[in-house]
């Protein structure tokens, strides 16, 4: 009865060895690197006595193989107004007046800046919904964003929160407000937040879209929280920038933009006009630092 094993040669490759009353060879020019060999060492002496030797060829060509799947890409743009900067117009307060008409507030639901043109608060993620990207599941993170009622407007304007991540609603004003979450999915919330204090929500489910915060005291007040099942988004800020990290590398992605008024979908990138049905775009990833450029949306993409 002939046996047989497979050990490693100083090149890297496997042979085969089989024996009966003497050894022979048959080379299987496959990399040691890629074959994984199960057999019990009950049934094969030979094999624990190469075994030594399968770890010191092997252990330094695997630990020299880079991994694939560790390769990731980072994803970069500016969103830009196509037209002469929006001035914000000013609100005039009419509660609270002794308190909130000490602070210029203005209308934050679109800013632009005048020397740059850069759109603040536009949000750009990777979209799992219906035809877009299948993604592994993610790791909570479980980080708590803070959501302040400050100086009589909500500060940030923009939340994007993971799954399993926590709403920090405060409150640092000397009078109190409260924060009307209205989700699809995570429990409808009405909460009063007394004044220096705090209340906690617990984001346990994925949101459509970006999900409205209201101050029903001072009904100027919003803000906006987007849940997603991943990690993968960003909001830009006063430049118009955005930068979403650790991407999976290789492998074409759907991304959707948003922003709360307006819709965009027929833009310029970097130069080309494109035109993103339902404001969504596939882009495959690379290695390294993707940048996109400057993406230019025209004004009337905010008329409504």
């Amino acid at each position: 009865m002939r046996r047989c094993d497979v050990v490693p040669t100083k090149e890297g490759n496997w042979n085969r060895v089989c024996w009966s009353r003497r050894f022979t060879f048959c080379p299987l020019n496959r990399p040691a690197y890629l074959i994984f060999w199960r057999r019990s060492l009950k049934t094969s002496p030979i094999w624990s006595l190469l075994l030594p030797a399968v770890v010191a060829v092997a252990s330094p060509l695997m630990a020299a193989v880079p991994s694939a799947a560790a390769e990731t890409g980072t994803l970069k743009m500016r969103f830009v107004y196509g037209g002469d900067p929006p001035t914000a117009e000013d609100i005039v307060p009419n509660k609270d007046v002794q308190v909130c008409g000490q602070h210029d507030l203005v209308n934050e639901s679109l800013l632009v800046d005048a020397g740059n043109k850069g759109i603040k608060n536009v949000i750009v993620y990777i979209y799992t919904g219906r035809g877009g990207s299948d993604l592994p599941e993610s790791e909570p993170k479980n980080e708590v964003h803070v959501l302040a009622n400050k100086n009589c407007r909500f500060e940030p304007r923009v939340v994007v929160a993971q799954t399993g991540d926590t709403l920090r609603i405060t409150n640092p004003d000397p009078i109190g407000h409260n924060a009307n979450l209205n989700f699809f999915r995570n429990p409808a919330q009405n909460l009063m937040i007394p004044v220096g204090q705090q209340k906690d929500v617990k984001l346990e489910k994925a949101e459509p879209t970006a999900i409205p915060v209201d101050c029903n005291i001072h009904p100027w007040m919003r803000a906006y929280v987007m849940v997603l099942e991943h990690p993968f988004a960003d909001v830009s800020g006063d430049d118009g920038s955005i930068t979403i990290e650790g991407l999976p590398a290789g492998e074409e992605l759907t991304f959707r933009v948003y922003h709360e008024t307006g819709r965009i979908d027929e833009v310029t990138v970097d130069g080309e006009k494109e035109s993103w049905r339902r404001s969504r775009f596939d882009f495959e990833v690379q290695p390294g630092v993707n940048d996109l450029g400057e993406v230019i949306v025209p004004a009337n993409a905010f008329d409504n």
